[in-house]
């Protein structure tokens, strides 16, 4: 179901340099609609170009963290007729450009997942840097209940974190994989009591934005590549990031902090 009139179906602030975005539509487990999907999509743009956005929280209110994409929630108006090409098309378009603006975000992306991740949803959760789980949460590759493939860079995240095998085991067969699972298999950093969720996680993002930002940017770049690369290829990555970073206040500061023998003051620049 579309959001209400009076329902802001995305929440977000920013405090102490970290932003937080925050699905609110609870009573459709926070299925994302077509215009939630841009609004998150601009939220992280924003925070990859404003340097006083150092760290990005996403999370959600409710049981549900996202069930997937809810495709009679606004947006563009289906075709009379469908013809081939309009359904890779609405995949670029949708799904595949929103786990796209969760990694290409140059700030670390910190997923709170507060209860159910499904289908688009848990590769929205999956996509994050780093990723807490409440302990009622649970993850579902559910598109072979519906008899679909998986979308939203599923096939691509999954493998990279935990194998083909575990992989074709959670899509084939769709089951629920309770958080304690998750973490135990490779998929979420930490379980934390529900209680704690936010907390943690803003402790997490904190201590992220108050380290040196294009550092970890360039560190999120070169991991994020480093399983299509060669030895070369990732070897002269490593080096041109070095050499890039080495032009930021921030690494100058670190080396004369641990010359001076200090804490180093990290400004995100």
């Amino acid at each position: 179901m579309p959001p209400s009139p009076e329902e802001d179906a995305i929440l977000h602030t920013t405090t102490d340099h970290v932003s937080t975005i925050t699905l609110n539509r609870p009573s459709a487990m926070n299925a994302l609609t077509w215009d939630q999907r841009e609004e998150v999509i601009a939220l992280l743009a924003t925070a990859s170009a404003d340097p006083d956005i150092r760290a990005v929280v996403l999370t959600a209110t409710g049981r549900g963290f996202c069930a997937g994409a809810d495709l009679r929630g606004g947006g563009p108006q289906a075709p009379a007729e469908r013809v081939t090409g309009d359904v890779a098309r609405t995949i670029r378009l949708g799904a595949q450009r929103l786990i796209a603006a969760v990694l290409d975000c140059e700030k670390p992306v910190i997923a709170a997942v507060n209860g159910t991740a499904a289908g688009l949803g848990a590769q929205l959760a999956l996509a994050c840097d780093l990723v807490l789980a409440a302990e009622s949460a649970r993850f579902i590759e559910v598109f072979a209940r519906r008899g679909l493939v998986p979308d939203g860079g599923g096939a691509y995240l999954l493998p990279r974190l935990i194998g083909p095998h575990r992989t074709k085991e959670l899509m084939f067969f769709g089951d629920a994989l309770p958080a304690a699972d998750a973490e135990r298999i490779g998929l979420v950093n930490r379980v934390i009591p529900d209680d704690d969720l936010l907390k943690t996680a803003h402790e997490w993002a904190t201590r992220l934005a108050q380290g040196p930002t294009r550092a970890l940017a360039l560190t999120k770049q070169l991991v994020n590549a480093s399983l299509e690369s060669d030895r070369t290829t990732a070897f002269a990555a490593e080096a041109a990031a070095q050499e890039i970073n080495m032009t930021t206040a921030d690494a100058n500061e670190g080396v004369a902090a641990f010359v001076e023998r200090r804490t180093p003051r990290y400004r995100g620049r």
